[in-house]
């Protein structure tokens, strides 16, 4: 095997860039592999599920983050070790790598058991979000064609280059932004799953035709939107004033608490509160819910469970974002698991687009030259805003036709202004994509 086969093999299934590291002598299978000093490699490898494991011992509390794992074998064909994981001390933080033997066969169990220096582990994330991997010795061909590679990048701990198929990519995004962005009011329409255009006539149809215009069609995956960016957009009443603009960041239901147990519907009948539009027969619950705000209209109160807000580490494996009453019940809470399960990955590349909407025989949208982008995060900035009150719970719930039929509207929101946005990643630009 040399370096272009490799490359070929992994072009061959869908991947778009080929991360490597250089393994240190602790770097095997009994002592797993380190993948870091923080949660950034989540924004490269997808995970499947996290479950929490407390130890009783605080520093040995950690989530383990199941992946979907397959070596590359010498013929290029694939083998897969069905019990490989990502195991999240989140006291210190760390990530290692761990089960990339059990239960494969034909693993490369030699290379991956020893002690030896200079042992390089290539990692890539196929078309379908498999993870594959492939490990030289440090006197291999291969070996010695990346250590003359000069295109090489650094990422965190590793480093890494993009195949052929993935490069500029953040070039093609802005070509396209800006073919969107000339065609000045676009009436306001959507995809559904099969890709077939409708029209749009809600609040939140200025997303969905930007996602039309890209070719974007609704899926429940936590994976980016439009070649490896996560696209989002945001209305504003001037496209030179985007940096005071409120931003959707994610709508996760919660998984927890009287609202998981017992049902919307009890809930919002119990935390709600009549309509105060005066719309009849309806109950809402809605409003900013900030860390340690009392609201006025539901009475209940954010908090976060389990965050050192100082130091800024997860302090409990179990912890948690919650709605707590005056009696300090949970009425609501999303676990840590569950929400980093969904921010990392899907949030290390986001554009956010701004939009004008004119309602002009239905709705109609424009899009502006300003977009901002955002690289490179971790679940810990996330749980930082939020801890600052930056990013908030403003949910849209509702409870419709409670005499006859009723009928339950659920949103759960996570926003935050657009002047924070700089707060979640480690590089943030405004870009002019006319230019």
């Amino acid at each position: 095997m040399n370096l272009t086969q490799l490359k070929k093999i992994f072009s061959s299934h869908g991947c778009n860039k080929i991360y490597l590291k250089y393994l240190s002598p602790n770097d095997n299978s009994k002592n797993q592999v380190y993948f870091g000093g923080n949660f950034e490699v989540l924004n490269i490898l997808p995970i499947t599920e996290i479950k929490t494991e407390p130890q009783g011992d605080w520093k040995k509390e950690r989530f383990k983050a199941k992946i979907i794992f397959s070596w590359i074998k010498e013929d290029g064909s694939l083998i897969e070790a069905p019990k490989s994981q990502l195991i999240l001390y989140p006291k210190y933080p760390e990530v290692r790598f761990s089960g990339f033997l059990q239960g494969c066969k034909d693993a490369p169990s030699e290379l991956m058991r020893s002690r030896l220096k200079g042992r390089i582990l290539f990692l890539s994330v196929s078309g379908n979000g498999k993870v594959l991997g492939y490990v030289v010795s440090s006197e291999s061909e291969i070996a010695n064609e990346v250590n003359q590679l000069s295109e090489i990048k650094n990422h965190g701990i590793f480093k890494y280059f993009e195949l052929p198929i993935f490069q500029d990519n953040r070039q093609k995004l802005i070509i396209e932004l800006n073919r969107i962005h000339n065609l000045g009011w676009i009436k306001s329409k959507r995809l559904d799953t099969n890709g077939n255009l409708l029209s749009c006539e809600s609040s939140n149809c200025g997303g969905y035709t930007l996602e039309a215009e890209l070719g974007i069609t609704p899926n429940g995956y936590s994976e980016p939107d439009y070649l490896g960016w996560e696209i989002k957009q945001f209305g504003v009443v001037n496209f030179n004033r985007i940096n005071s603009k409120i931003i959707t960041l994610m709508t996760p239901e919660p998984t927890d608490g009287f609202y998981k147990t017992n049902g919307v519907e009890e809930f919002i009948l119990k935390y709600g509160y009549p309509d105060v539009s005066g719309k009849p027969d309806r109950m809402n619950f809605g409003g900013i819910h900030k860390i340690g705000v009392l609201h006025s209209r539901t009475n209940l109160t954010l908090q976060l469970i389990g965050f050192d807000s100082k130091e800024g580490k997860i302090r409990d494996t179990n912890g948690r974002i919650a709605l707590l009453d005056s009696n300090q019940n949970e009425t609501a809470a999303w676990s840590f698991a569950s929400m980093l399960l969904h921010w990392n990955r899907k949030h290390n590349q986001a554009c956010y687009v701004p939009s004008i909407l004119k309602i002009n025989e239905g709705r109609n949208y424009h899009y502006g030259s300003k977009v901002i982008l955002g690289t490179g995060t971790d679940f810990l900035f996330f749980l930082k805003e939020i801890s600052k009150g930056n990013i908030y719970y403003d949910p849209g719930i509702k409870l419709e036709d409670m005499s006859t039929k009723p009928k339950i509207k659920k949103r759960s929101q996570f926003r935050i202004k657009s002047e924070y946005l700089p707060n979640l990643y480690k590089k943030n630009e405004i870009i002019d994509i006319t230019i």
